[in-house]
């Protein structure tokens, strides 16, 4: 069995995520803690208790989601579950690379505080939305974009083959949907995002969090990670934080991440934080291979892939 883990990225987040598991486990409690202690910023409070439009804000969502499935890593370490490899969307990326070792929980903590912050509050000025396109491909949607006369669209997630997230100016994408559908797409889906993310408009942001990379270190990678700019794996020599830089101003590369993962032997994928996103990825992208599909998010479905991955039961 060669394990996988996926951690999700924004957009998954929900009022009362992750509340049980930090109430049934020490452990748990004390991620919370480290947040509130390195951040200043009560992420228990913000996720369990607090109002939804808070949670929504970029500045706490990356580490609201960051700390919930670094909190399920810790269970699953103590009960001695590990992956060969792992990749996160987007935000994910970051909780990839403190599972790997490359960076601390404290200085990981950081800077996707500061991720949040600079993706928030340094946006181009104007109203800008996200939308998930299902049924077109790659090709099609960049031909749509090039048809928007209203403003600036372009492709920001490559997820699956069927399903490409862009990111651009509300009219520009109100006007891609009305082309989009006309060209054939099956759906076109507004997402739960207020920025123009992994597109050129986040430059400043992305230098910004290039010069708040130089405060931190980057150690050696424990195990593999695939990183979003090209869906393929890390190497020892790779320039992360110009990596994590470029990260913020590129597609993500998901569908690829995947393709990379199943060669790389993955049979057993572990989704760890909010959704259940990365876990219909997978499915969609797997083809007729025969793998095991885990989703973690409260204590019934932690505990569960626990006794069935140390009972040998898959």
């Amino acid at each position: 069995m060669k394990i996988g883990f996926l951690f999700p990225g924004q957009g998954t987040q929900k009022i009362g995520m992750g509340k049980d598991i930090y109430e049934t486990y020490k452990k748990a409690r004390e991620i919370y803690e480290l947040a509130k202690k390195v951040t200043g910023i009560d992420v228990a409070s913000i996720s369990f208790a607090g109002e939804e439009e808070i949670l929504n804000q970029t500045k706490y969502t990356q580490l609201a989601i960051l700390v919930m499935s670094l909190a399920i890593l810790e269970i699953l370490k103590e009960n001695k579950i590990k992956a060969q490899i792992s990749a996160g969307l987007s935000l994910g990326e970051y909780t990839a690379l403190i599972e790997s070792g490359v960076l601390s929980k404290e200085d990981g903590m950081k800077i996707v505080q500061k991720r949040g912050e600079y993706m928030q509050n340094r946006l181009p000025a104007g109203e800008w939305k996200m939308a998930a396109v299902f049924g077109l491909s790659e090709e099609a949607i960049q031909e749509v974009c090039h048809q928007v006369k209203s403003g600036f669209v372009v492709p920001a997630n490559f997820n699956t083959k069927e399903q490409i997230v862009v990111s651009g100016q509300k009219e520009a994408v109100e006007e891609f949907e009305k082309i989009a559908k006309e060209k054939g797409a099956k759906k076109v889906r507004i997402l739960n995002t207020a920025g123009p993310f992994h597109t050129e408009k986040l430059k400043e942001s992305a230098e910004a969090l290039r010069k708040e990379l130089e405060t931190i270190e980057i150690h050696p990678f424990q195990t593999k990670v695939v990183k979003n700019l090209d869906g393929m794996p890390y190497t020892q020599e790779d320039k992360v934080r110009d990596i994590l830089a470029n990260h913020m101003i590129h597609p993500v590369r998901f569908s690829k991440t995947i393709e990379t993962m199943l060669a790389e032997g993955v049979d057993t994928f572990i989704e760890i934080g909010p959704g259940r996103t990365l876990s219909g990825f997978v499915k969609k992208e797997k083809g007729d291979k025969e793998i095991n599909i885990f989703n973690i998010n409260d204590v019934k479905s932690l505990q569960d892939t626990i006794n069935l991955l140390q009972n040998g039961s898959i």
